[in-house]
């Protein structure tokens, strides 16, 4: 089913259908010409459209990975009714598939785990009284992202001045998210105070999230945005139109190597170059502490034809000519200056500072726990 909208900054990019049966998605493959809403119900149809990138964003992708396992437990509760070993092989098969839609963007894995830990460990519930938590449990992290959310733009916008230029490189706005994006929530929440921010966006080829995704929905709020190619960022640096980079990313190692949208790695090498400062921001579930170095990221590599034929009406290279196309490059925790998460800003050195925001997290979830 399909519906269309009118503003995507006033609709959730990831969310659950009224019913509690679909997962609803901003299909970002078709902006920004077309602008609606999909429902989907198989997870097939979740994992061919998070391959697809009709859902992307690391962020939004975790959100659709926990809503997929609990539509997967109503697949598997039809199947397997009250038989809960039955059950739990069909949920366990389901969460297999998930976790290989994308390798490279951890949020995934960490929704599927999250879920999956929960129903694993209620031991002692039928098959219908699993499939209720988890239904709960999708949404609390639906909830849990838009908090996240928030706090990232809190604990960025300190690190801009006002009237400052900003480049950031793919998107990692509202769009990557359910709402307010990573990288830019500081941007909005800078532009709600009156900042009087500028926004360059690199189209960030070969998928054009930039500029299809970034500049729409910053040009949609008002943020006084411009649309470059990537090639012209070492320009705008020289120009001194950009005084500090900030990106998201999809995986943070625990020595503080960050793999985001191919390209970012040249940005970050041309703002250390200029003396710029280039902030990552991260979420606390981008965050892999079981990933030692960028080294141990696997890269998605993704079909010749996003280069070749995507946005053309022909082909733009011979079918015999060879294409290299990585999705994600890693950039080097040297040249980060720091990484803002929603337990603060961490500095080098990384291997430190991740494990004292991570040590944080926890005593802050415990503490929740014990007040409830």
């Amino acid at each position: 089913m399909e519906k269309e909208i009118i503003n995507i900054l006033e609709t959730d990019t990831v969310n659950l259908s009224e019913d509690g049966e679909r997962l609803v998605i901003i299909d970002q493959s078709v902006l920004p010409g077309t602008v609606k809403l999909v429902e989907l119900r198989d997870r097939r149809e979740i994992i061919d459209a998070i391959k697809r990138l009709r859902v992307r964003g690391a962020p939004a992708i975790g959100v659709a990975a926990g809503i997929a396992v609990y539509l997967s437990a109503l697949d598997a509760l039809n199947v397997a009714g009250n038989d809960r070993k039955g059950f739990m092989e069909e949920l366990r098969k389901a969460a297999g598939e998930l976790v290989l839609a994308r390798p490279t963007a951890v949020n995934l894995k960490w929704a599927v785990d999250r879920m999956m830990d929960l129903a694993e460990g209620l031991v002692d519930s039928t098959p219908e009284e699993i499939v209720s938590r988890l239904r709960v449990e999708a949404l609390t992290i639906k909830n849990e992202d838009i908090e996240v959310c928030r706090k990232l733009g809190e604990n960025g916008l300190p690190l801009l001045k006002r009237g400052q230029g900003i480049l950031t490189h793919c998107n990692a706005g509202h769009l990557a998210t359910v709402r307010y994006g990573t990288a830019t929530a500081p941007i909005y929440l800078g532009q709600e105070r009156g900042y009087g921010f500028h926004v360059y966006a690199d189209e960030t080829r070969p998928l054009l999230q930039g500029a299809r995704l970034t500049s729409t929905e910053l040009q949609l709020a008002g943020v006084d945005v411009t649309l470059i190619c990537d090639n012209m960022a070492a320009s705008v640096m020289k120009e001194g139109k950009v005084q500090t980079v900030i990106t998201g990313c999809d995986r943070v190692a625990a020595n503080g190597d960050s793999a985001n949208k191919i390209g970012t790695l040249g940005v970050a090498i041309l703002a250390k170059h200029y003396g710029i400062p280039l902030y990552i921001a991260a979420p606390t579930s981008t965050i892999d502490m079981g990933t030692a170095t960028g080294e141990d990221i696997v890269i998605e590599q993704r079909d010749g034809t996003d280069i070749t034929d995507m946005w053309y009406s022909e082909p733009m290279a011979l079918r015999e000519v060879r294409t290299y196309n990585p999705a994600f490059d890693v950039t080097d925790h040297e040249l980060i200056a720091g990484i803002i998460t929603e337990y603060g800003v961490a500095y080098p050195p990384y291997d430190v500072s991740l494990r004292d925001i991570m040590e944080k997290k926890k005593m802050e979830q415990r503490k929740e726990v014990r007040d409830e």
